[in-house]
């Protein structure tokens, strides 16, 4: 053996990446889509972090989509004024499903939840000019299974109302999330495998993340390639899920394997959302901000992003 197997693969992607630079360098003059979910930000309002991505150039914002109940959650007209101001414009929502609003629950007034939150989630996302809400088939926070058709119950509940994904023009992104965190769906193939079981035009993406395909993947790079054009945001922290720089990921190879499948074209997105080790990530969103590391946090990670992006086209 001359190579691990993962510089094997890696190897392989950049000899792709080289055939398509050389055969069309046309396909790679416009650069990725970057993105930043909003959520770890924790109980910071919506105009200093709007303020902070305007000041780091980052064009794009994941609204957390925090529509919990009829009275909850952001105001339309109020949130486009804030992202107006500060230059903003919405990529997606990040739904956010715990065990409270679970659409795989062996409990119906969960599953009722799941579907109340979607029926607000949707027309927000519409309305703020997102594209996609990403969707978690299984609770974030709860990596025991409930039973052995939670999968079923989940794309049977989901299949019902995904009507309302092709009314109003938004598209379901289903995220595959690591063992550790959720019972199911944890892989791209995972994924593919959910959407062909709820089987409807509404579902048909994937929202890929890269802290939780370092744990069940093979191969990031290889699951990227193989998500194709389905996958339509990718969350992006580096290998400890804190600022891009800070860890270990293979960036580079990540970037060259977006660029393989065409991802550098609008309504796709690399969407940064570090929110640091453990376990069940959702008590970031109540936590109290320390804006000086946020600031860093944001600007050192588009900054090294960037840097790597550029190093990788100019190979």
């Amino acid at each position: 053996m001359q190579q691990q197997h993962f510089e094997e693969k890696n190897r392989t992607i950049l000899e792709q990446f080289r055939k398509l630079k050389k055969a069309s360098p046309e396909k790679l003059e416009r650069r990725l889509d970057l993105s930043w979910s909003n959520w770890g930000f924790g109980r910071e309002s919506l105009a200093e972090s709007a303020a902070r991505l305007e000041k780091a150039d980052v064009p794009f914002i994941e609204m957390h989509g925090n529509h919990y109940g009829p009275d909850l959650g952001y105001d339309v007209e109020e949130t486009l004024q804030i992202l107006g101001d500060h230059d903003l414009r919405v990529s997606g929502v990040c739904g956010m499903f715990s065990a409270d609003n679970d659409l795989s629950s062996n409990r119906a007034e969960c599953r009722q939840a799941a579907i109340d939150y979607l029926r607000r989630e949707i027309p927000f996302t519409k309305a703020v000019g997102g594209s996609y809400l990403l969707v978690v088939p299984g609770a974030v926070g709860r990596p025991k299974a409930y039973d052995e058709v939670e999968f079923d119950r989940s794309a049977e509940t989901l299949a019902i109302h995904a009507d309302w994904f092709v009314e109003y023009g938004v598209k379901a992104a289903i995220e595959p999330i690591r063992a550790a965190e959720v019972s199911f769906t944890h892989t791209v193939a995972d994924a593919k495998r959910y959407i062909r079981e709820v089987n409807h035009p509404g579902v048909a993406h994937i929202n890929g993340d890269i802290y939780h395909m370092q744990s069940e993947e093979s191969h990031i790079g290889e699951a990227i390639v193989d998500a194709g054009d389905q996958l339509l945001n990718l969350h992006f922290a580096d290998s400890n899920r804190s600022a891009l720089g800070e860890g270990s990921m293979d960036v580079s190879t990540i970037i060259r394997a977006l660029y393989l499948i065409g991802y550098n074209q609008d309504g796709r997105f690399v969407t940064f959302e570090p929110l640091g080790p453990g376990g069940d990530p959702y008590p970031a969103m109540y936590g109290k901000p320390n804006k000086a590391k946020l600031d860093a946090l944001v600007s050192n990670s588009i900054r090294y992003f960037r840097d790597c992006e550029e190093l990788v086209l100019s190979d």
